[in-house]
C-alpha cells in the first residue's frame, strides 16, 4: 500500500520529533505507533502527508508529556533521557543542530519548558518548520508560537554554552576515560575532567546510586577511582561507544546485560558532566537489564576485600 510507503519514509522523522519532545525511546516508539493507526483509519488525505503526521506525532508526545509531567515531578533524584545509540533521521544540512538537541544535557535543560515551549522549539530550532506549520501542529496562532519559540530559546540559550566537539576526539576521550575508571587512575581521570566537572547519577529510586552527586575535577575522579577498579575485577565490562550524540560507554555485567550507561558532556576537550543512567525502566530497549542491586552487594563485598 502506498501510505504504508510514505509513513515508513517518514517514520524516522517522527520519530526523532517524539524524542526530543519526550526524552524517552518507549514513549516516543508509541507515539509513532499511535499517529500511524491514526494514519491509517483515516479516510481523508492532507496535501501533505509530511506536514499531517508531523502535526499528529507532535500533539500525541505532548499529551504524554503532560501526563509523564506529573511522574517526573515525583521521580527520585535527577532524571535524564532514555540513552539513544542513534538518531535515525539524518539531515546533513542541519547536522549539527540534530546532534546537539540529541544530547543528554539538552534535553535535560528542555524539561524546564512546557510541553507547548518545548514542542514549538524542537519544531523551530531543530527541525526548521516554518510557522504556519508549527501553529498548525500545536493548534496555536503564529503569533502565539512566535511567542513560545521566543521564550523556549531564552531558557535554553540562558542555561546551556553551544560546544561541539569532533566525533573522532569523543572517542578517543570516552576509551581514555573508562581505562582510567578500570585501572583507578585518579591522575588519569583528573587530568581528563575540568576544574568544576560534576558527576551525577539518575537511579530513580530503582537501582543503587553511585554517591551523592560529586563536585569537582579532585573529589570526581577520587570517588570514581574508589569504584570502579571493584566492578571491573568483579567481572563488569565496558563498552565505550556514542550516546545521545555524546561520548559514552555501555556497562554490563559478567553476563553481558545491561548495568548502566555513561555519557561525557565534554567542551574544549575536557569532561564538564559525567552521567550515569542506572535506572533498569530505561535501560531495557539497549538489551538484557543486570540485577544492580545484586552487584552492588557483590562491589561492596569486594571492595571490603581489599582486593
Amino acid at each position: 500500500m502506498a501510505e504504508v510507503g510514505e509513513f515508513e519514509d517518514l517514520r524516522p522523522l517522527l520519530f526523532s520529533i517524539a524524542y526530543r519532545i519526550l526524552g524517552s525511546v518507549a514513549e516516543a516508539e508509541d507515539a509513532v505507533q499511535e499517529t500511524w493507526l491514526r494514519f491509517a483509519a483515516s479516510t481523508t488525505r492532507a496535501d501533505s502527508t509530511k506536514a499531517y503526521l508531523s502535526a499528529t506525532v507532535t500533539r500525541i508526545s505532548i499529551d504524554v508529556l503532560r501526563s509523564a509531567r506529573v511522574r517526573r515531578e515525583r521521580y527520585l533524584g535527577p532524571w535524564f533521557p532514555e540513552p539513544l545509540l542513534a538518531d535515525p533521521y539524518q539531515d546533513p544540512e542541519r547536522a549539527a543542530e540534530l546532534a546537539d538537541s540529541v544530547s543528554t544535557a539538552t534535553l535535560v535543560l528542555l524539561e524546564r519548558l512546557s510541553p507547548l515551549e518545548r514542542a514549538v522549539f524542537v519544531l523551530r530550532e531543530v527541525f526548521a518548520f516554518d510557522f504556519a506549520q508549527i501553529a498548525a501542529a500545536v493548534e496555536r496562532s503564529e503569533a502565539a508560537c512566535r511567542q513560545l519559540a521566543v521564550r523556549a530559546r531564552r531558557h535554553v540559550d540562558a542555561g546551556r554554552p553551544r560546544f561541539t566537539a569532533e566525533p573522532g576526539m569523543r572517542a578517543r576521550l570516552a576509551t581514555g576515560f573508562v581505562d582510567a575508571l578500570r585501572n583507578g587512575d585518579v591522575d588519569g581521570l583528573r587530568a581528563l575532567l575540568a576544574a568544576d566537572a560534576t558527576m551525577v547519577t539518575d537511579g530513580g529510586g530503582r537501582a543503587p546510586q553511585l554517591s551523592h552527586p560529586a563536585v569537582g575535577a579532585d573529589g570526581t575522579a577520587k570517588l570514581l577511582a574508589s569504584v570502579f577498579p571493584a566492578m571491573f575485577r568483579i567481572g563488569v565490562t565496558a563498552a565505550p561507544r556514542e550516546l545521545n550524540g555524546e561520548a559514552g560507554a555501555i556497562f554490563s555485567d559478567r553476563a553481558g546485560r545491561v548495568l548502566c550507561t555513561m555519557t561525557l558532556d565534554v567542551r574544549e576537550g575536557r569532561v564538564h558532566a559525567v552521567r550515569f543512567l542506572i535506572n533498569p525502566d530505561k535501560l531495557g530497549h539497549l538489551g538484557p537489564v543486570a540485577d544492580a542491586w545484586a552487584l552492588d552487594r557483590e562491589v561492596r563485598q569486594e571492595r571490603r576485600a581489599g582486593r
